[in-house]
């Protein structure tokens, strides 16, 4: 039975609630509120203390070693050794499916997302038991690039997108690179550039599946997923996101009995 999407308010560390979800989101992970604090370093502190005890323990990394995030199904087949470059930025076009998708692999084997400004995305396609290991953080405030980082210190993925298109100058992306590199986590930027991204990854949707004169739903989505990184080749691929082709689609259509 599909999860509902998580209703979550989480702003930045100005002494704001941090993150308060509703019961229907029951599997997601839950941040308590913050106590006000006069020092930004300490609430600082406290999220991540709080990130580090969800679950009771600090999240196992998917693969303890190695420079990249394994990202399992179709998407694996585009993306350079098979994954996301960990402790550097990817570049990622604003495509939610996409993302919920590498959130889906993520978390499903076992490793843990953090998601900071995207109150809209919807988690449905995410298993239920996958959703303990995601962290939502709707509205970071003016502070999303710090809460990106922290998260980065601790799990494996974290997703950072902003409203509009916004560059980050090599002055202020030295800060959350800094951080980045103190964790394991891959950083996918959606709108946001940074200098100098290790993968940029492009989809531009192709086709539906399922619509269709007796079908009537959508059954699978095609995109076409382009990868352009330093030292490879660019790869492009589409690919079927959802319950698959054609192929896969109940044939059986209702008829008019007289």
């Amino acid at each position: 039975m599909p999860v509902s999407a998580p209703r979550c308010i989480l702003s930045g560390v100005s002494g704001t609630p941090i993150r308060t979800a509703s019961a229907a989101a029951a599997n997601l992970a839950v941040v308590d509120e913050l106590p006000a604090q006069t020092s930004r370093a300490d609430q600082i502190a406290e999220l991540r203390a709080r990130m580090a005890a969800i679950g009771g323990e600090v999240p196992q990394q998917v693969v303890e070693d190695g420079d990249t995030l394994a990202v399992g199904g179709v998407l694996s087949l585009v993306l350079p050794n098979g994954g996301l470059p960990r402790q550097a930025v990817t570049h990622i076009s604003d495509t939610p499916a996409l993302i919920v998708e590498l959130i889906g692999q993520v978390t499903g084997a076992g490793g843990r997302a953090g998601i900071v400004g995207w109150p809209e995305l919807s988690y449905a396609g995410i298993d239920a038991d996958a959703l303990e290991r995601v962290v939502a953080v709707p509205d970071a405030g003016l502070d999303d690039f710090s809460v990106a980082g922290v998260l980065a210190e601790g799990l494996d993925l974290v997703v950072l997108r902003t409203r509009s298109p916004f560059q980050l100058t090599p002055v202020r992306a030295r800060p959350l690179l800094a951080r980045i590199r103190k964790g394991q986590a891959a950083l996918v930027c959606v709108n946001v550039e940074v200098p100098s991204p290790a993968l940029t990854v492009t989809g531009r949707l192709a086709s539906f599946h399922g619509i269709g004169r007796g079908v009537g739903r959508i059954t699978g989505i095609d995109f076409d997923v382009r990868a352009e990184t330093k030292g490879y080749r660019p790869a492009s691929a589409r690919v079927t996101l959802g319950a698959g082709s054609a192929g896969g689609v109940d044939k059986r259509r209702l008829r008019a009995v007289i």
